[in-house]
């Protein structure tokens, strides 16, 4: 399993959201860019699918923007990646029966592996990349001192 770059994007932009989320305040899609590095039109395309997955709220008007429809703690990282790839997220189980061994014994291990990432993206929430990435800050501003 690999972390694209639409995933990696759509992770970023909600930690922004996540950072937030006390204050109650929606961010703007450019606020969010420019602190991430996000290109806009690309960030605006994520939260649409964000939005439609049920995971960040849109509000309109000149301090409208998004936020996240739940607390950081209880969005899941595999909820995001489900959301973004949705099947594509799941090993492709053939209809037809595998023609070899070495076949068999592969996708057996690639289900595996998939079952393991899984289970590790389903025990991490926003909060806990809100927390790792504070006390990431924190010893990078220390090491500078």
């Amino acid at each position: 399993m690999e972390l694209s770059c639409k995933n990696e994007y759509a992770l970023s932009a909600l930690i922004e959201l996540a950072a937030k989320h006390g204050s109650g305040e929606p961010l703007q899609i450019r606020q969010i860019s420019a602190q991430q590095q996000i290109p806009d039109r690309y960030l605006e395309q994520l939260l649409a699918a964000l939005r439609r997955c049920g995971l960040v709220r849109s509000q309109r008007g000149a301090k409208g923007g998004y936020v996240l429809a739940r607390e950081p703690w209880k969005i899941t990282l595999l909820e995001v990646m489900m959301c973004l790839d949705g099947s594509d997220a799941q090993p492709s189980e053939s209809d037809t029966e595998l023609k070899t061994v070495e076949s068999t014994v592969i996708r057996e291990v690639w289900q595996e592996a998939h079952q393991a990432a899984n289970t590790v993206l389903q025990r991490h929430t926003l909060q806990d990349l809100c927390e790792k990435r504070d006390a990431r800050r924190q010893l990078d501003i220390m090491y500078y001192i």
